[in-house]
């Protein structure tokens, strides 16, 4: 679809308002999946006062903006984290929309992005990837490879294979060799989901750009605080990077490696 046509924007206003809902969605499981309560009972309610909050007062962003940040019924502040979260997941839908335009592929990627966006805010607060987003995202990867893309459902299960495989091999190595536990289960079944997304070859990408954003921001960190790396949140870097340009980054290594080839 061109920028030209007259549904154009029709199509970008749809995406926003999709990624809206899931940009609040995400916030009730930033909220909850972490202290393992459910995501859908009991609905919507201020934490301070208890009350439920009504449909229109739910409204993202807009509700927000229309109550100036505080609960209608205590006043008590409401964090800027939840618009700011819808606004990023707007923000995701309607720029792979833009990138892609009606296609399976942006779709693909709108639904992983915003798996990964959740992922990488509990584990950066939380050190902890929930099954419900690792297992259920796994779940979602493959069920998409079975539309048009460059994901064939052969590659979506070897993706999640590798993936998993991959990651539990450096857990169990790393263990015998510093004698205590070097990679959490729930980066192993995130990995199992970004391969069913991304493939074997993207898994591995994904893998290889995580360790490495990881040793360059958190390494210096956490030799220094002896902080646990949140590798979640890397490997979530990983999977946007490879999603978005990991074609190019394996052909220009492919390149360099095999000059005229």
């Amino acid at each position: 679809m061109q920028p030209d046509s007259p549904y154009y924007f029709v199509f970008l206003a749809y995406a926003g308002v999709i990624g809206a809902a899931i940009g609040s969605f995400i916030n009730v499981c930033v909220a909850r999946l972490p202290a393992g309560s459910s995501v859908i009972r009991p609905r919507s309610h201020c934490p301070e006062c208890g009350c439920f909050i009504a449909w229109y007062d739910n409204v993202p962003v807009l509700s927000f903006l229309a109550l100036r940040g505080t609960c209608r019924h205590c006043g008590t502040r409401i964090s800027w984290q939840y618009p700011l979260i819808e606004l990023a997941v707007i923000g995701i839908w309607v720029g792979l929309a833009v990138l892609y335009g009606p296609s399976w592929r942006s779709l693909t990627g709108s639904i992983l992005f915003s798996i990964l966006l959740a992922i990488a805010l509990i584990d950066a607060r939380h050190y902890l990837i929930p099954d419900q987003l690792s297992i259920g995202g796994l779940a979602a990867g493959l069920a998409l490879s079975l539309l048009p893309g460059p994901v064939t459902p052969l590659q979506s299960v070897t993706g999640a294979a590798a993936g998993f495989g991959v990651l539990l091999a450096v857990g169990v190595l790393g263990e015998r060799i510093f004698k205590k536990p070097a990679m959490g289960g729930g980066d192993m079944k995130m990995m199992a989901m970004v391969g069913a997304f991304l493939g074997p070859v993207g898994a591995m990408l994904t893998i290889f750009l995580g360790a490495l954003a990881g040793s360059i921001i958190f390494g210096p960190i956490s030799l220094k605080t002896q902080k646990l790396v949140p590798f979640g949140v890397f490997l979530a870097i990983g999977a946007a990077i490879t999603f978005l340009v990991g074609d190019s980054l394996t052909r220009w290594y492919v390149d360099l490696l095999f000059p005229g080839a």
